[in-house]
């Protein structure tokens, strides 16, 4: 399940969600709006996204995700709009009958939602905010997955 929305999730019932017979591990990962204090002026973000291909982008990822590790079942809620500093912005969820591919799965996903998925972020201040580039850093954690020893 892929959703894109402008609410907050319940982290707790989400990973009610996941729960199966046979389940073994469900790995979760839940990314909030990053409060530097007041080192950097940023007051919170507005996201936008592309509505459609969005969601077909991250279906996609799931889908890459079961064919590499065992996974029975995945979550992925992303917001967007306008989000307060500390607020929820993205729950990725992964059930399996085994830890290591839930954790991989999880990562795998949140990885490759960053670099792949048509998001918009802008960081909001008392001047108005600024659009947000993809960090270097991200395109390297998405590149690891390209390796033969990664599946």
């Amino acid at each position: 399940m892929v959703l894109i929305q402008e609410a907050d999730f319940d982290m707790a019932a989400e990973y009610q969600a996941l729960r199966q017979n046979g389940t073994g591990a469900i790995a979760t990962f839940v990314g909030l709006v990053r409060d530097y204090g007041d080192q950097t002026g940023v007051e919170g973000l507005f996201l936008e996204h592309y509505p459609g291909m969005t969601e077909k982008v991250i279906e996609g990822l799931v889908d890459e995700a079961g064919r590499r590790w065992s996974i029975q079942a995945a979550r992925v809620i992303h917001r967007v709009g306008h989000l307060a500093l500390g607020e929820q912005i993205v729950f990725v969820g992964i059930a399996s009958s085994h830890r290591s591919d839930a954790f991989a799965a999880c990562e795998f996903i949140m990885d490759a939602l960053k670099t792949s998925a048509p998001f918009w972020k802008k960081e909001l201040n008392a001047d108005g905010g600024r659009w947000v580039e993809q960090k270097d850093s991200d395109q390297a954690r998405t590149a690891q997955w390209q390796t033969p020893d990664n599946h």
